[in-house]
């Protein structure tokens, strides 16, 4: 593994002249922040030694480097799922290049289904902890010392400081945010009502398919770390028409400019 993230590090650095320090992973339907980005250097996924391609509508599948809230920044436009049939440390892969980078902080994005009755489509959760549904960890297997420890504390996945951080600035943006756990899953199938009940009783706020494999690697490599869910159905709420990917892009691109104000404003304070 270390000599593919060399390999592809290595790519990456010959194709831009930016050095970011931050990292951003934008998910399904909210990759509009990138239109913010200033003097953009663009490297698509499949033209990038070792990385894996996006398959999945809303997810366009490019690097994308520049300026964000007066800092350099790197930002993945589409990532990779489990569902897709990728395995779980190949999820990952984009992380440790990020580090590799000289990235030590990560901002990740996701949509996701509301489970807490206080929520409504649109909202914005920032999250304060996860809990790991999917079938594995991106950690199994043999560790390497020079990338992570072989068992990394996971006491503070999202990082209380930046998370307090946020909160402060969407107040001063009059942005309501809320605060809770996600779950996440393997998909690609949404949940049945049954296990909607199951999740928000061992207590999950909010569910999806991805983020949790990419913060623990995050974690793993010492990176520090600030997520958010764009809340893009109820599906945890009784009564509830049936959910459609193109409803959750849809709701998605509907949130994404409260979610751009907050990480735009959140970069320039870090």
């Amino acid at each position: 593994m270390l000599q593919k993230i060399q390999e592809t590090t290595k790519f990456i650095k010959s194709n831009t002249k930016y050095n970011p320090e931050i990292g951003i992973i934008l998910g399904t339907g909210l990759g509009g922040l990138v239109n913010e980005i200033e003097n953009a250097e663009i490297i698509e996924y499949k033209d990038i030694p070792n990385f894996p391609v996006s398959t999945v509508k809303g997810h366009h599948g490019r690097l994308i480097f520049g300026m964000l809230g007066g800092r350099e920044v790197l930002a993945m436009q589409g990532r990779f799922h489990y569902y897709e049939g990728y395995e779980m440390q190949l999820l990952a892969f984009p992380i440790r290049v990020m580090k590799n980078l000289g990235i030590d902080r990560l901002l990740v994005s996701n949509a996701a289904g509301g489970m807490n009755p206080k929520f409504k489509v649109g909202d914005i959760m920032f999250i304060n902890d996860h809990i790991n549904l999917m079938p594995g960890n991106p950690l199994i297997g043999p560790n390497d010392d020079e990338i992570g420890p072989r068992f990394p504390d996971m006491g503070e996945p999202y990082e209380h400081s930046t998370l307090a951080l946020a909160k402060e600035i969407a107040a001063e943006l009059n942005i309501p945010v809320h605060e809770g756990v996600y779950a996440a899953v393997s998909g690609p199938t949404f949940e049945t009502p049954a296990e909607y009940r199951y999740m928000r009783t061992i207590g999950a706020d909010a569910v999806g398919m991805s983020t949790v494999p990419e913060v623990i690697v995050a974690r793993h490599a010492g990176m520090h770390v600030f997520a958010l869910s764009v809340i893009t159905d109820l599906g945890g709420m009784e009564e509830v028409a049936p959910v459609s990917h193109e409803e959750v892009i849809e709701a998605a691109n509907k949130s994404e400019p409260l979610m751009t104000a907050i990480i735009k404003e959140l970069l320039k304070r870090l």
